[in-house]
């Protein structure tokens, strides 16, 4: 069968449409604000071995770790049509436990095998643990919450309650995540129904052979894009502060080797593994580096394989980068990701500096809650990562209160917020000249302030909070983060990382860190 590019483009579209679609359903239908409100999830499509050649632009976090987890299930379990599997065990493909992924099969006509697999990942907003919301001050994975391996949760197209009513028995919010894990079954029944209809339209073989077409046409890509970088080795480090157990701050360094049209990115000698959750297994760490080379690319080009194919990443066992079982790794995701791209970046600003920015804030800035509904009684847990400043480039300034890099949520609004949950916003703006000052500017960050009416358990997993978001070329660092406890009218510095009860009355505010300047200002 020979190409044809326009059906190469029809393809392109056809299968991100599909991911695209199981994603709306997915928020649609979901119980959690976390899910509805923020879409913190991803949808991708899969070839029979487990390759992606589709996701829908949801969490560039979910890029390279997802099909890990689908190839770990089709590796674990024999999947018949019908089936569904589901998992979020970090060292079999996860990121960490409260991601969530269900995976398909899709059998088309009389295959025995699967033609496709289709897949979401969601993060739930508990799945367990020592602490609500399930991203504690954790020294061990045991203590994060209920670890899934790959197991069937729908067998022959029937949920198998057992399965879920053990989930939902280890969890503080059971209804909840029975509503989103059935909200993720759906989305996946969606992805189904499409592909055979685009099986129906165009025939298997054709389905199949522009699949593996945009599989190397993405490849092609990547390598030019690897190819226009100059030859060379290139060298940065940036820290994490602490990980919330020891006061230490963790290296992780990284050597970009670019010849030709491939590139080797090694972080071997980045800091050991860490005692508390900071550390990062190694599905996070190639989702982070892949983000960075994918942002490269000028073009709209398919995310799938072959956008990961020419480039090699070495890590070290039991690092930072590459955590070994049963470490805790909780915020390894959502932080240690965010400090790989600062570095992955850096060391490319070497090579290609009208094209990288300085650092954005460099942190999601999380914060989850447990708190009771004083009406009813009902337990509710809420999480949400707030946003900050962008890194200023040679294009501009960056942009302010936003989320950048590896999370791609949405905020939650005030009104959905204070509806379900017994909180309120009481101030919600821009951290003015939080942004590092030059030619460009970097982006101010956030104030994002809680009032408590009822009494609560709150983490919070931030960065930034001592280390600024670096300015590159001579422009200035960004402002630190800061974290703060309101209480009989005064204010109380928290650290980055902490775990603490708060009550009612009582007012938390997180001010997140500004951008990154780019260039030293021109003289008037």
């Amino acid at each position: 069968m020979r190409v044809n590019p326009i059906l190469l483009e029809v393809f392109k579209n056809r299968f991100s449409a599909i991911a695209e679609e199981m994603g709306a359903i997915l928020q649609k239908t979901a119980f959690s604000a976390n899910i509805k409100e923020r879409k913190d999830f991803s949808c991708a499509v899969f070839d029979e071995n487990g390759d992606m050649i589709a996701q829908a632009a949801h969490i560039p976090v979910h890029l390279g770790s997802m099909p890990m987890s689908v190839k770990s299930a089709i590796e674990n379990v024999k999947l018949e049509e019908g089936d569904m599997v589901v998992l979020n065990d970090p060292y079999k493909g996860g990121t960490h436990l409260p991601d969530i992924t269900i995976v398909a099969p899709v059998f088309i006509g009389e295959e025995i095998k699967p033609s496709f697999y289709v897949a979401n990942r969601a993060h739930h907003a508990d799945i367990g643990g020592i602490s609500a919301g399930s991203m504690p001050l954790s020294t061990s994975i045991f203590q994060e919450g209920i670890n899934i391996p790959p197991i069937k949760l729908v067998k022959i197209g029937k949920v198998d309650e057992e399965i879920l009513n053990f989930i939902k028995n280890n969890v503080r919010t059971p209804e909840e995540r029975e509503g989103d894990f059935k909200s993720q079954i759906s989305a996946n029944l969606t992805g189904i129904k499409r592909l055979k209809e685009l099986c129906e339209n165009y025939s298997l073989d054709t389905v199949k052979f522009y699949g593996k077409e945009l599989i190397s046409y993405a490849e092609k890509y990547m390598k030019s894009i690897i190819e226009n970088i100059p030859d060379g080795i290139y060298e940065a480090e940036d820290f994490i502060e602490d990980d919330g157990i020891d006061s230490t701050d963790i290296k992780i360094h990284v050597s970009i080797n670019v010849k030709g049209d491939r590139c080797k990115v090694d972080f071997s000698k980045s800091d050991k593994q860490v005692k508390g959750a900071l550390n990062a297994v190694y599905a996070i760490t190639a989702s982070a580096v892949y983000y960075v080379f994918r942002a490269l690319a000028k073009e709209d080009i398919p995310t799938n394989a072959g956008c990961f194919r020419p480039i090699k990443i070495i890590t070290e066992k039991g690092t930072i980068v590459d955590a070994t079982f049963p470490s805790a790794v909780s915020a390894g995701n959502v932080e240690t990701s965010q400090r790989v791209v600062d570095v992955v970046l850096k060391a490319l600003s070497k090579a290609l500096p009208q094209e990288i920015p300085a650092a954005s804030q460099g942190t999601m800035n999380n914060i989850t809650i447990g708190i009771q509904n004083p009406e009813t009684g009902e337990y509710l847990t809420y999480y949400e990562t707030i946003g900050g400043g962008m890194g200023a480039s040679a294009k501009g300034d960056g942009e302010s209160a936003i989320q950048s890099h590896m999370t791609n949520t949405l905020n939650t609004p005030i009104e959905a917020l204070e509806f379900e949950y017994p909180l309120m916003i009481t101030k919600y703006s821009i951290r003015k000249n939080s942004g590092g000052e030059g030619l460009y500017k970097g982006g101010d960050g956030i104030i994002r302030e809680f009032l408590f009416l009822n009494n609560a358990e709150v983490t919070i997993i931030s960065e930034r909070r001592k280390i600024a978001p670096y300015g590159l070329f001579g422009g200035n660092s960004g402002e630190t983060g800061r974290n703060i406890h309101i209480k009989e009218n005064k204010e109380e510095i928290l650290p980055g990382k902490c775990h603490l009860t708060v009550k009612k009355g009582e007012k938390i505010r997180i001010e997140t860190p500004g951008g990154g300047g780019f260039e030293k200002p021109q003289d008037v």
